[in-house]
């Protein structure tokens, strides 16, 4: 931030609902007592659009935003383009909210993931699903091996320096088979917990690869917002994708084939198996079914960075970033 500031910007980074120090009615519930509406993509870009009008502004140069804050970057961007003028994904491709299921085709029978994941050998589950279990917050908040040193392998695994992410390639298909190439923190053995996972992978791994751009003294910080915060309010945002409400598919449907009309670019590591989650995402940021004729910018993908692009290679993330916001 200092550096995007210093070339002539205000910049502001705010924390998102269910994160850090937002005062949501939502933050601190029990799981069953969530009210998921809250989560809606609409309800999210109103957070912004508020913040934008609290600060005094009605209008931003360019809204940024890393893996959730990416989903959040590019649908401000899609809802809103009167405001938002121009916006960047980073770590997080997008993909356009899907039409109603109208039509002279069939409908097709979306795909079970998860139970196309369990019939594997050995049995599988997809992450973003576990993380939307009741239990799920609970084994983050407390880990066996604890917290800073489970963050510590978090950060470790999914970052450039781990060898499981340098082979990262786009999957042929949203399908069990496909996803099983990807790495344990993305694809989970069926009957173990997230922290049992990064416990395993980080058996042999050298902890303190990543201090040179995740010192201990910010780790300290990440330990210290989640011990007060606990996980539930982040992993709401799982929720709402893999539990969708009929509200959350109403409102997308808003935007159903609405295009992108504003200047927009993708920033990610090289060794990021993010950019592959969702099948094509990447690849159609090109087509003019999602954005507007001459508003892609094209992507970059960071060399030996992963999923932590903006931390690992910093330099690399501004030099992207000045060019994007000098073509504007």
């Amino acid at each position: 931030m200092p550096q995007i500031a210093e070339i002539g910007f205000h910049c502001v980074a705010m924390d998102q609902r269910g994160y850090g120090r937002t005062t949501s009615p939502e933050n601190g519930l029990p799981f069953d007592k969530v009210d998921l509406t809250q989560y809606t993509m609409t309800n999210l870009v109103r957070d912004l659009v508020c913040l934008v009008y609290k600060l005094g502004y009605t209008q931003v140069h360019c809204i940024i935003g890393h893996d959730f804050g990416g989903m959040s970057s590019a649908m401000a961007a899609l809802m809103r383009p009167d405001i938002f003028l121009s916006t960047v994904q980073m770590s997080h491709p997008y993909k356009p909210p899907p039409p109603p299921a109208f039509g002279s085709d069939p409908v097709k029978k979306p795909v079970d993931i998860q139970a196309e994941l369990a019939a594997l050998n050995p049995p599988l589950k997809h992450y973003k699903y576990y993380n939307s279990t009741p239990p799920a917050a609970s084994h983050w908040n407390n880990p066996e091996q604890g917290l800073e040193t489970y963050l510590r392998g978090y950060f470790h695994l999914k970052s450039g320096y781990w060898a499981g992410n340098a082979n990262t390639r786009p999957l042929t298909s949203w399908s069990g088979e496909a996803l099983r190439n990807m790495p344990q923190y993305y694809i989970m053995p069926l009957n173990e917990t997230f922290p049992e996972v990064i416990c395993s992978n980080m058996a042999h791994e050298d902890v303190h690869k990543t201090e040179p751009w995740l010192t201990p003294q910010d780790l300290q910080v990440y330990v210290s917002e989640w011990s007060r915060t606990g996980f539930q309010g982040a992993l709401n945002w799982y929720r709402a994708q893999t539990q969708s409400t009929p509200q959350s598919a109403k409102d997308l449907f808003l935007y159903a084939g609405k295009r992108i009309e504003v200047p927009v670019t993708f920033i990610s590591g090289k060794r990021d198996w993010g950019n592959y989650q969702q099948p094509g995402a990447v690849e159609g940021y090109e087509s003019e079914e999602t954005v507007v004729r001459g508003c892609w910018r094209g992507k970059t993908l960071v060399e030996g960075a992963g999923h932590w692009v903006q931390q690992e290679k910093p330099e690399e993330v501004v030099e992207a970033l000045s060019k994007f916001l000098d073509s504007l």
